[in-house]
């Protein structure tokens, strides 16, 4: 779709694809990815939580609020966040929260203590792979302005007026406001205390029994003092042996235990969640509009390129002016249209609008129907102007079409471009959904080409369940169990009746996942599902494909066989894997077609399969007879 020559500035240099290959080429090593810093920090947090010991209540230093302890675990929260996100903030995360480790005397324990060193190791760590995303951020800038030229361009008027973070500042202001007043409820409960133990008496008491509460996970200290018994709630039985004493404050009818005076666990959960979130937002506001009018703030280099929408999540994505087929995306962003306010616009007149705004609507409604459908066409490749410097974590803007080619449009980035190099995990491109719908995310192989890579055989052919399929039925049965147990816990009740509707679903689910086979041999197929092995000769199969994780194999207009769940499709993709059923599909269908590939010989007993329900029916029915007994 090309762009009218009006709308390309004199002079814009092509990003061709040599130039998209170099900046390309200046992307973080695989060590870099912000998954294995967050790992790291994740375990070694972990670690230190787990292995250092917890300082116990006492009347000298009582378990209180510890404000400054929650602020540092704001701190290490967002830090993870922005690891992924915001490479720059993240370091300046990592320099406050060893700051705060080394206020506690973290770095002194360090040389004693492993959890702590491997938090600092983590975090060296941690800062390394920041400064190589940094600097890789910054080589693509140069290699960007070196594509582009000496040309510079003032930015559209549409997009000077484009602004970022409005909805990042708004849920900032509400979500601190709830952490403000989360930590005003825990200070009144502080104040409430001090205030009123500073008039009570203080007595010391002694320990004469510690109750536990298994059913509503509260523990009572029952302490005597002077003469009269007291129950308090303790979080830390194991820091008031029976016969120790304790100091109380007593004031009437009311008393509390010195060391452990109250309990603000609730709010300051609140003050951290509100602070996380709201401190994030107001980042990624900030940032948004930092860099918003950074982009506004003089004449930017351009480049012509090409674009596409992406036709499942909206991304703009990027490819060489040279690149008209699309084949290698270049970065990726989402992305908004910007519109210049016009001030002296006239007012609709009243009436005559009404039949084009009905006409407008029944297209939009036809179309909404045809994307729920899976039948929409793919979105076109649109010849853009862009306006910035392309670089990880930069904003930009560009000048295309719209996606329906009435009229030129300005769209401007609302989240940090990203480049479109494999990951560890491979994000799919811009490719269209065929129009059979959402059931395969590509159109099944040409029965030719899979049919050169197949060579006949004598043996039969066998397709099984593999490592996805596998580790999906071992899941499905870890949910089963759990479902089991969880239904039978409370007794005769109500959620029997989810576990009689849900377990048949379950165990033929899970054994197909397990154990799914489909063996071809001269007469036909062998097709092991969770139940029984059927039987279905060459002639009766009128077509085989691959749809929702599962194998479908038609026999006639009104019978269908089908294997569902045979793996995880998506999961697959994902991971840069060609999907074992949707290849096992793709090759069922070949010998089908092209009777010359089919076995010669006919399956013997052991690779028909065997279907395992029945055997799984009945431990789980053991299972839940187990469940009952043990509870």
């Amino acid at each position: 779709m090309p762009l009218p020559a009006e709308h390309i500035p004199p002079g814009t240099a092509a990003w061709r694809t040599p130039d998209a290959q170099r900046w390309l080429g200046s992307v973080p090593g695989r060590w870099a990815h912000p998954l294995w810093a967050l790992l790291a920090l994740a375990a070694a947090v972990a670690w230190d939580v787990v292995a250092a010991p917890v300082d116990p209540c006492t009347s000298d230093d009582p378990c209180g609020t510890d404000w400054f302890g929650l602020g540092v675990t704001v701190v290490l929260v967002l830090t993870l966040y922005w690891v992924w996100r915001q490479p720059r903030l993240a370091l300046a995360g990592l320099g406050a929260v060893l700051a705060g480790f080394a206020v506690e005397g973290g770095f002194t324990a360090a040389l004693e203590e492993p959890a702590a060193l491997l938090f600092v190791v983590a975090a060296a760590f941690t800062t390394v792979g920041l400064m190589h995303r940094l600097a890789l951020a910054g080589r693509q800038r140069a290699l960007a302005l070196e594509a582009a030229g000496p040309v510079v361009q003032p930015l559209p008027a549409a997009a000077r007026t484009f602004r970022r973070g409005r909805l990042s500042f708004v849920l900032a202001a509400l979500l601190l406001a709830v952490a403000a007043f989360g930590y005003w409820q825990a200070q009144q409960i502080a104040d409430a205390y001090e205030e009123r133990a500073a008039r009570a008496a203080h007595v010391s008491g002694r320990v004469v029994a510690v109750e536990y509460e298994d059913e509503d996970e509260v523990d009572v200290l029952k302490v005597e003092a002077e003469g009269r018994t007291h129950h308090f709630e303790t979080a830390f039985p194991e820091d008031f042996p029976v016969d120790s004493r304790v100091d109380v404050v007593v004031d009437g009818d009311w008393s509390a235990l010195v060391a452990e005076p109250y309990d603000t666990f609730g709010w300051e959960l609140l003050v951290l969640a509100g602070s996380v979130t709201g401190l994030a937002f107001l980042a990624n506001g900030v940032d948004g509009r930092t860099r918003s009018e950074r982009l506004r703030r003089g004449p930017l280099p351009v480049l012509r390129v090409l674009v596409r929408e992406g036709h499942d999540d909206g991304r703009t994505w990027v490819f060489a002016a040279d690149d008209p087929q699309g084949r290698q995306p270049i970065l990726h962003f989402h992305s908004l249209y910007s519109f210049e306010d016009d001030e002296d616009e006239d007012e609709d007149d009243e009436g005559g609008h009404d039949e084009g705004d009905a006409e407008e609507a029944a297209v939009e409604l036809g179309k909404l129907v045809d994307i729920l459908k899976g039948q929409d066409p793919p979105p076109p490749l649109r010849e853009a102007v862009l306006y910035g410097v392309p670089c990880a974590g930069a904003e930009l803007a560009f000048v295309a079409r719209d996606a329906e080619g009435d009229e030129v449009a300005v769209e401007c980035s609302v989240t940090a471009v990203k480049p479109a190099a494999p990951g560890l995990v491979t994000r799919p491109g811009p490719v269209a959904r065929p129009a059979q719908g959402r059931e395969r995310a590509e159109r099944p192989r040409p029965v030719d080409e899979v049919a050169a890579e197949l060579a006949p055989t004598a043996g039969p052919r066998v397709w099984s369940a593999h490592g996805f399929s596998r580790g999906l039925g071992l899941g499905l049965l870890v949910v089963q169990g759990g479902g089991i147990w969880a239904a039978l816990d409370d007794g005769l009740s109500w959620t029997w009746l989810w576990l009689a509707a849900g377990l048949p679903w379950l165990v033929t689910a899970v054994s197909t996942a397990l154990t799914w086979r489909i063996a071809a041999d001269r007469d036909g197929l062998w097709v092991t599902g969770a139940w029984r092995v059927r039987r279905i000769a060459w002639d009766e199969i009128t077509s085989v494909r691959h749809a929702d994780d599962s194998i479908r194999i038609r026999r006639d207009e009104d019978s269908t066989v089908a294997l569902s769940p045979t793996g995880w499709a998506w999961l697959e993709r994902r991971l840069g894997r060609v999907p074992h059923a949707v290849r096992a599909a793709d090759e069922l269908r070949a010998l089908l077609h092209r009777p010359e590939l089919r076995p010669l010989e006919e399956a013997a007993a052991g690779q028909q399969g065997m279907p395992v329900g029945p055997p799984l029916a009945a431990v789980s029915v053991l299972w839940g007879a187990a469940v009952l007994l043990l509870l």
